[in-house]
């Protein structure tokens, strides 16, 4: 193992292992929910869909900002497994839900833990691996670790419907956050470093968001996360009600195309660094914007099946050229010889995703 992998380290080893573990259960979780909602609605299933995924961001934009304006002076350690198990407790109840505000209720409370987990989690990773090398590639691998829930929770769910029902991906994802607080429970997590803030609770909250609008490339991100954020919205609303009543498909061809967003974002992200160490950031990520375009056009020409798992390799290969570069401090190859400590404040962190 390379000694500058983050990987060296015994307690980011454990977190990042619990983040993959925990991504990979949610990942199941969004299969399930697809169909979940389909069975409880129908046509208007990703009506459902639709309005749980607002309630997450609703519950992403109150809570995040205001955890993360705290977190670092929270208990991480028990913070971090408390909502664990409450994230395991909310999932489990979904397979016995009957109405659709119920759904709504338990996805809203499922993602403000999600919401106050994320922070913690990035706030903690800088205190475990001091070194700005180190640190670098902690990054890439959370990415990666994105991407291997994209790709990877489809393709187990395939495999676990063709033998049970989707309530049974619930479950999966309910021991998944249980073993996640029992990794973090067996890490040694160190003392929150002093961090230089304003005091004041309203300066605090809103700390990530004024140094985020402060920093004029960020802005530029912004407007291609945008991007992202519509291509995937896309394949996750629309990907149940296409399959399964437009083409009359299964639940196992539904994991299949979810598996094919997700290729297309991990093949990406595995080709991306090589590549970035000699290129700079900002062409690769503006040709993922026109490569996001030329997916949602081709998608309005009605593809069957067959025509639509290239659609979306080719979405989340769009997403995942925007998504990798965006996730480096130093800024591309150039960056290198300016990259400082202090950029890894202002970076966005791919952690933040999920």
């Amino acid at each position: 193992m390379d000694m500058a992998s983050p990987l060296q380290d015994r307690t980011y080893r454990r977190l990042f292992t619990a983040q993959l573990v925990a991504l990979t259960g949610t990942g199941l979780s969004t299969v399930a929910l697809a169909l979940l909602a389909y069975d409880l609605a129908d046509g208007d299933a990703g009506m459902v869909l639709g309005t749980a995924l607002a309630l997450k961001m609703v519950a992403y934009v109150c809570i995040a900002p205001i955890v993360g304006g705290f977190a670092h002076r929270l208990p991480r350690r028990g913070l971090l497994i408390s909502l664990d198990i409450a994230r395991a407790g909310f999932v489990v109840c979904l397979p016995f839900v009957t109405e659709v505000w119920q759904v709504y209720l338990l996805v809203f409370l499922l993602n403000a833990c999600s919401a106050g987990f994320t922070p913690t989690f990035q706030a903690t990773i800088p205190d475990v691996l001091p070194d700005e090398t180190q640190y670098t590639r902690a990054l890439s691998l959370s990415r990666l670790a994105y991407d291997i829930e994209n790709l990877l929770s489809p393709m187990l769910a395939a495999a676990a419907l063709a033998l049970m029902s989707y309530d049974a991906l619930f479950s999966a994802n309910a021991v998944a956050f249980l073993v996640s607080a029992l990794l973090v429970f067996s890490a040694r997590l160190p003392s929150p470093k002093p961090q230089e803030r304003e005091r004041g609770i309203w300066r605090n909250v809103t700390f990530g968001i004024r140094a985020y609008l402060k920093t004029p490339r960020l802005l530029g991100l912004l407007a291609l996360s945008l991007a992202v954020a519509t291509a995937g919205s896309m394949v996750i609303v629309n990907t149940v009600v296409y399959v399964r009543e437009y083409l009359g498909g299964t639940d196992t061809d539904t994991a299949l195309a979810f598996a094919a967003a997700g290729a297309g974002s991990m093949i990406m992200a595995l080709m991306l660094p090589r590549l970035l160490d000699r290129l700079p950031d900002r062409p690769f990520m503006l040709a993922g914007g026109a490569v996001l375009t030329v997916g949602l056009l081709l998608g309005l020409t009605d593809p069957g099946l067959s025509g639509l798992i290239p659609i979306w390799f080719i979405l989340g290969a769009g997403s995942s050229l925007i998504q990798t570069p965006a996730g480096r401090p130093s800024g591309g190859p150039r960056g290198k010889a300016t990259g400082r400590r202090s950029s890894r404040r202002n970076s966005p962190c791919p952690m933040a995703a999920g």
